[in-house]
C-alpha cells in the first residue's frame, strides 16, 4: 500500500499471525527488499521462539537474491509463496481492507510521519479486539440450517 504527495512516498509494511489476529506493521520510503527484511525481521522479534512460516505473494522484493540471503542467516522462517493470480488465498489481503478503512479512509496526510502514526494507532486498535483468522466461510448457526428434504419416490 502506498502514498504519494509530490516527492514523498510511503509505503504501508505489514504481516498477520492468522492464530490469534495480533498483526504488525511498518512504514518504508520505499518496497523493496530492504523494506521487506526490516518486516520480516520484526515478525521474528515478535515470534521470538519456534518455526515460522511466512505466506507471501511473489513480488520480487520476496524471492530477491538479498532475501535469500538475508532467510538463510534466519532459518527458523521459510517462506510459502501463493500461487500467482490468488491473493484470495492470503488471509493478509483481508486484514489490509479492514487496516485501510480504520487507517487511511476518509483521511489526508501531510506528512509520512502522519501516515507512519496512523497505521501505528490503526494496528494498535485492531489488535486489541484481534480473533483468529480462519479461511472460508464461518460455519452456519444450528438455527439457520437447511432443512434436508427427502422425497419419496
Amino acid at each position: 500500500m502506498d502514498y504519494a504527495r509530490g516527492p514523498e512516498r510511503t509505503w504501508v509494511y505489514g504481516a498477520l499471525r492468522v492464530c490469534d489476529g495480533e498483526a504488525v506493521t511498518l512504514t518504508a520510503p520505499s518496497r523493496n527488499s530492504a523494506g521487506y527484511q526490516q518486516l520480516l525481521a520484526t515478525v521474528e522479534q515478535a515470534n521470538p521462539t519456534g518455526e515460522l512460516a511466512v505466506i507471501t505473494d511473489n513480488l520480487s522484493s520476496h524471492s530477491s537474491f538479498s532475501t535469500r540471503t538475508w532467510l538463510a542467516e534466519h532459518p527458523r522462517i521459510r517462506q510459502v509463496f501463493i500461487p500467482v493470480g490468488a491473493c484470495w488465498l492470503n488471509l493478509q489481503e483481508a486484514w489490509w481492507r479492514l487496516f485501510r478503512r480504520a487507517a487511511l479512509a476518509g483521511q489526508t496526510f501531510a506528512t509520512p510521519k502522519e501516515i507512519a502514526l496512523a497505521a501505528e494507532v490503526a494496528t494498535g486498535q485492531l489488535n486489541a479486539r484481534a480473533r483468529p483468522w480462519v479461511w472460508g466461510r464461518p460455519r452456519p448457526s444450528p438455527r439457520y440450517r437447511r432443512r434436508v428434504l427427502t422425497y419419496r419416490i
